[in-house]
């Protein structure tokens, strides 16, 4: 008798995930704005993960580049007339379709794995700051006002300008900058969450505190946790561009959207608008869809937005 309630309580779990995973689901697709938020942001991933196939010119390989078809208007053709510049070209020669494609794989590879990264070690630290407490509490959380306490733009500069350019420069800055926020985060929901009943009997099961602390514990901090993903990712696309624009952030050679807008802002007052106009346009989409699905996932995870 004993082993039938057993498997039977192991058997509803999946099914309860599974119809509270429906119900959110539900709520989320109720939003218009969302909705379009997550089309457009799934539009994007996938013109990035494709961009080899779905542009006709690498903006990479400067052996493709050709000087002559440089600040074309949109719709021109290419020298050989092979195929047609729709959005035009910039000052290198790239056609800014391909380069806004292109430079949206940078943007959002920066974007995403500087929040992976951040999240995985502010959620570690934080968790641990809220379990032990005491001087590690102390100690993590004075670190963690020291971090949120300087301007993200000038610690950026100041460590982008002693590492270097670089993708991975770009990544690390981004990690230091974004990890205080999920410890914050996760430090607040794993205090609420320490002091319920199951954490109590856990403990009376002596179970070990590593996996209280990733099997319970974090379990219940992720609503929240997600949320502020979603928002890192847009504030880590938005600080990488702001570096590009300023010329500290990636290479000439593998623009971003930051710096394809840098490269077009001298040629703003001359009419030739579309060099930073179009990579503007993509920048802009990216960062709104992103903050779309934000709030509704903010919503959904508060009980009293409902």
């Amino acid at each position: 008798m004993t082993k039938t309630v057993s498997t039977s309580s192991h058997s509803t779990q999946p099914v309860l995930k599974s119809s509270l995973f429906k119900e959110n689901w539900r709520h989320f697709l109720q939003s218009k704005r969302a909705v379009f938020g997550l089309v457009c942001g799934t539009l994007l991933v996938f013109a990035a993960i494709f961009a080899p196939w779905i542009t006709p010119q690498n903006p990479y390989d400067l052996m493709q580049l050709d000087i002559l078809d440089s600040r074309l208007a949109p719709g021109s053709e290419n020298g050989m007339g092979t195929f047609t510049y729709w959005l035009g070209t910039d000052g290198q020669g790239r056609d800014l379709y391909s380069a806004i494609v292109y430079g949206l794989r940078i943007s959002l590879f920066v974007g995403l794995g500087s929040a992976l990264i951040a999240s995985v070690l502010g959620t570690t630290l934080g968790i641990v700051s809220a379990y032990f407490g005491g001087r590690v509490d102390a100690v993590l959380m004075r670190t963690v006002d020291l971090m949120l306490s300087f301007p993200s733009i000038l610690v950026a500069m100041m460590i982008l300008a002693y590492l270097g350019k670089g993708v991975g420069n770009v990544i690390l800055t981004l990690v230091i900058l974004e990890w205080a926020y999920y410890a914050r985060t996760a430090r607040g929901q794993a205090l609420a969450e320490r002091e319920k009943e199951y954490v109590a009997a856990a403990h009376n099961l002596v179970i070990p505190k590593w996996r209280i602390m990733l099997r319970h514990i974090l379990v219940n901090c992720l609503p929240a946790l997600i949320v502020i993903a979603a928002l890192q990712v847009a504030r880590a696309i938005t600080l990488e561009a702001t570096m590009s624009f300023l010329g500290l952030g990636v290479p000439v050679t593998e623009p971003s959207l930051g710096l394809l807008i840098s490269n077009g802002y001298q040629y703003m007052l001359s009419g030739q608008y579309w060099i930073s106009f179009f990579p503007g346009i993509a920048l802009l989409l990216t960062i709104v869809s992103l903050n779309l699905i934000a709030d509704r996932l903010r919503d959904i995870y508060n009980p009293r937005a409902l």
